[in-house]
């Protein structure tokens, strides 16, 4: 889960708070003494720290909120009102350019991610009706124009090269020329990192913000560098001028201070964030959203977003008549878990749903996505025949399909078992309808 240690910590802390009828101010001051630590062990730089908490502190210990009849929601309340301003309030947007291509350039240390960004960024593009053009501008990594080529032909999106002995300068340029005749609305350009920030990238970035003018430079910062980030990103902006951030790998911290500081240090906005490793864990930054994931209290638009970019609404349809009639088979229950496993990590969609989105709660879920490929695994080694009738399944066919998918007979038997209970499940519930009506599951799981 992202921001895990920092999201049970402020949970267990302010789940105190709830539990009283009063409050005085020993109790909002206890308190905030936990939150400060919380967010100080989560790598939240000190003085961001300080200030949130004596906002918070300032108040919490007012008239309004100790009078009123709700002292420990009111205070809650606060402090998610509170963490989303520290991240930026609202969503910021790219800013699009009004005569196109829209020049976005990315750059960062090497190694932040700046490559896989571009690619997902790209990716995100195209699904929002854009034609990205990918621009290899790192000339000294090797394998970084390779690298960016590969993820073009999965994504098909075309990538501008013209190989590692041109300057980076000059490759922006023709980039932006080859989109204005190729037609390309926006062009992504991936630019060179070092190890450390050093006078010659700087004088090279600074050269092709110069002669290409972008419209957006964005930096990518790897979340897991923690306060380092936070310095990463206040140099860069202090000699480029960024427009926002892009902060990777969040979900292998699971402190995620980067987060929290960035924004409040730099005055830049977070735009996006990488919540995992594959081409679409590439996700808009809403600050307000995610204090309330922090906050246990879930996220029901992302969650909705989600749904509606994996879930293919013809098939929805197809798939809740075959409920209504009790015709599910497991060819089917295939189908709709794939889609819900590319919403992404169960853990983090799990945690959009309000109820489930306690740390504590989801830690106790023990979300195994191995199980998930097990279940996937058994299915495959079915024949056609096998999972549209499940119950022709005998002895001999559970062999073969344990041996196939390299599972236990057990496990086979249990899936076989849960699929019959749940089309048994839906059954009762249809002929306790009546009459076919609205069915109402988004999924099956």
């Amino acid at each position: 889960m992202i921001f895990e240690n920092l999201a049970e910590k402020l949970q267990g802390t302010l789940k105190k708070l709830r539990g009283k009828g009063k409050l005085n101010e020993n109790d909002v001051k206890d308190a905030l003494k936990e939150v400060k630590l919380a967010l100080l062990e989560a790598d939240v730089n000190y003085k961001v720290v300080k200030k949130f908490v004596n906002d918070i502190e300032e108040r919490a210990v007012g008239h309004e909120i100790m009078e009123s009849l709700t002292p420990g929601q009111q205070v809650v309340k606060l402090v998610n009102e509170k963490l989303s301003e520290l991240m930026g309030e609202t969503r910021s947007e790219i800013n699009f350019a009004l005569s196109p291509p829209t020049i976005i350039m990315l750059v960062g240390l090497q190694g932040s991610g700046k490559t896989t960004s571009a690619g997902k960024l790209a990716r995100l593009l195209k699904h929002k009706g854009k034609q990205p053009l990918l621009a290899a501008g790192d000339i000294y990594r090797p394998a970084a124009i390779k690298q960016l080529q590969i993820l073009g032909e999965r994504l098909e999106i075309p990538v501008f090269s013209m190989g590692d002995q041109q300057n980076p300068v000059d490759i922006a340029r023709a980039a932006v020329s080859s989109a204005q005749s190729q037609g390309n609305d926006v062009v992504i350009l991936d630019t060179a990192g070092r190890l450390h920030i050093d006078e010659k990238m700087m004088d090279e970035l600074s050269a092709i913000k110069k002669n290409v003018k972008p419209h957006e430079i964005l930096l990518v910062v790897d979340s897991m560098t923690g306060q380092d980030a936070v310095n990463v990103a206040e140099k860069f902006d202090q000699t480029l001028g960024i427009d926002g951030l892009v902060l990777t790998k969040l979900d292998g911290d699971a402190r995620g201070g980067a987060a929290l500081s960035a924004k409040a240090v730099t005055g830049k906005p977070i735009k996006f964030i990488g919540t995992g490793e594959k081409l679409k864990d590439l996700e808009p930054f809403y600050p307000d959203r995610m204090a309330s994931r922090i906050l246990g209290m879930g996220d029901v638009l992302s969650l909705i977003e989600k749904a509606e970019e994996s879930f293919d609404a013809k098939k929805a349809r197809e798939m809740e008549e075959k409920l209504r009639k009790n015709e599910f088979t497991l060819e089917d229950f295939l189908e709709q878990m794939n889609q819900i496993r590319n919403m992404g990590p169960l853990d983090q969609v799990l945690g959009m749903i309000p109820g489930l989105g306690g740390a504590k709660q989801l830690k106790n879920m023990q979300v195994d996505e191995k199980q998930l490929d097990r279940v996937e695994a058994i299915i495959n080694s079915m024949t056609i025949k096998e999972r549209n009738n499940p119950e022709i399944i005998n002895g001999s066919r559970r062999k073969r399909i344990s041996q196939g998918s390299g599972t236990k007979i057990q496990e086979v038997n249990r899936l076989l078992k849960q699929f019959k209970q749940t089309k048994k499940m839906m059954k009762q519930l249809n002929n306790a309808q009546g009459k076919p009506g609205k069915l109402n599951i988004p999924f099956f799981g």
